[in-house]
């Protein structure tokens, strides 16, 4: 089974993602910043981590260009989804290494869908 690491500083929308992902069969574990995420990818590298930008102690951008320069993470797929959706948001996001960028409100079958079409490439 696929693990995903959600990285979301909301409660909410981070239990909604953990939900969404697990009712389609993947195993999910979270993180509420970016220095966290950075310490459990350290330890336990996921299949795929899925990345909010807006978040306390360290941005999504920064996480992800961390992820990609790690010689042992560089080839974890990287979803960003924020609710930074202008056009030069998504082409930062993609400029930082991300493999793949949602605009929050998102419908759960794009983010289910991207998720699993990541999955399936690595």
């Amino acid at each position: 089974m696929s693990t995903i690491l959600v990285v979301e500083d909301s409660v909410a929308q981070r239990a909604m993602m953990k939900d969404l992902l697990e009712g389609s069969g993947l195993d999910v574990t979270v993180a509420s910043d970016g220095m966290e995420a950075l310490k459990h990818i350290q330890g336990h590298p996921p299949d795929l981590v899925l990345l909010d930008i807006v978040m306390p102690k360290m941005n999504g951008y920064e996480v992800c260009r961390r992820i990609k320069a790690n010689l042992a993470t560089q080839n974890v797929p990287v979803v960003m989804c924020s609710a930074k959706g202008e056009e030069f948001d998504r082409y930062w996001g993609m400029k930082q290494g991300a493999d793949a960028y949602i605009a929050k409100p998102f419908q759960p079958t794009e983010l289910v869908g991207t998720v699993k079409q990541l999955l399936q490439g690595y």
